[in-house]
């Protein structure tokens, strides 16, 4: 294969895992199984914009609440839509604890800090995921899929939001009733302590889009093998999250020294449910082998009488999970696929493919 249709033939691989983020119809409201992040009390917002109150915890400082406001979504309606806001904090600040909140329907809130210098506090259709393959645009912080979630970061870690941060919530609501639903989503930054800042905190998404599931059947994408850049060699993970959609029945995580090795668990949920999948906070944090990487499976049944794919649609399925980490060389997408010859892994940004997808 020459070197320019491979490139093209990644690129396609790493852009059917980007776009391909969002879940599936029939949601279910329900509380997450296994051990994950608890459920916390947050600030409240107010109005269309972000908002200061009072922290949560002692040696806390201000926080700030960003919020998408409630709209109504029709039966069957299925989007993927974005706010942009303005924070009101006017000096840097150092975040320890985001809490999002989400209402039914509302079935998954990424939220980013982004470099836009206009506010758009209308929602927008956009493209999941799209941004964060450039970190010239900006970055993601936290992915919620539970109606209630609380991310903690270890002591003396955080994320820096500067000035005015602007702040993008990209929201994918699916109303699977017969009747008009309000959905809305909000989060709620909370400043961390003076002086107890040490490390900065991001996120890796990872993942395989070689799904074909045959109808009416049990199926496994894995154990795929999928080793990180060099530059996060020593990095500490302290937070997983895994994530199919409607047909997922388990996600599982290891970490391992080379696709041979079985390696050592680090995500195993029992009860593990798709709608609500639970974040594993691991106290202390895990690091990889030297040179290694992931190692990771996901389990499906398919009720349907249709074979499902990889995608974005009600009808697709995914495999991939999400990792917090310290501290930060950068956010990153990275996925293993055997659609080429010999199977090939991406990490954008790093690879010759992901300029073709900017």
């Amino acid at each position: 294969m020459a070197k320019y249709e491979r490139a093209g033939a990644v690129a396609m691989a790493c852009a059917l895992f980007v776009v391909g983020c969002s879940d599936s119809v029939d949601p279910a409201d329900g509380t997450g199984a296994g051990s994950g992040t608890p459920s916390g009390s947050g600030a409240t917002g107010t109005g269309g914009g972000a908002s200061s109150g009072p922290g949560v915890g002692g040696g806390v400082g201000d926080s700030y609440t960003v919020t998408f406001d409630p709209i109504t979504v029709s039966p069957g309606q299925e989007n993927t839509q974005c706010v942009t806001k303005r924070l009101t904090n006017d000096t840097e600040i150092k975040v320890g604890k985001i809490h999002n909140e989400l209402q039914a329907g509302s079935h998954h809130l990424i939220v980013y800090r982004t470099v836009d210098t206009e506010e758009a506090p209308d929602p927008v259709n956009c493209q999941p995921f799209a941004d964060t393959l450039d970190p010239a645009k900006g970055a993601p912080l936290m992915v919620t899929q539970k109606h209630d979630e609380l991310l903690e970061l270890p002591a003396g870690v955080g994320f820096s939001l500067q000035a005015g941060q602007m702040v993008r919530l990209e929201m994918h609501y699916i109303n699977a009733t017969s009747e008009d639903l309000q959905v809305g989503a909000t989060s709620t930054f909370y400043e961390m302590a003076d002086g107890t800042f040490q490390n900065e905190a991001d996120f890796l998404f990872l993942g395989n889009p070689d799904i074909k599931i045959p109808p009416n059947a049990p199926y496994t994408v894995g154990p795929t093998f999928l080793p990180l850049p060099d530059k996060v060699a020593g990095a500490n993970f302290f937070g997983i999250t895994g994530h199919t959609h409607q047909w997922g029945k388990d996600v599982k995580v290891n970490v391992a020294t080379d696709k041979a090795d079985t390696g050592t668990e680090v995500y195993n949920v029992p009860g593990w449910q798709w709608d609500e999948p639970a974040t594993v906070i691991h106290d202390p944090p895990f690091q990889l082998p030297e040179g290694g990487g992931f190692r990771f499976t996901c389990e499906y049944q398919n009720g349907s009488n249709q074979e499902v794919g990889f995608g974005e649609s009600a009808k697709d399925e995914m495999c991939f999970f999400w990792a917090y980490y310290y501290p930060s060389v950068g956010a990153f997408v990275c996925a293993h696929t055997d659609q080429i010859a010999g199977g090939i892994d991406i990490c954008c940004p790093g690879s010759i493919a992901c300029s073709q997808l900017f």
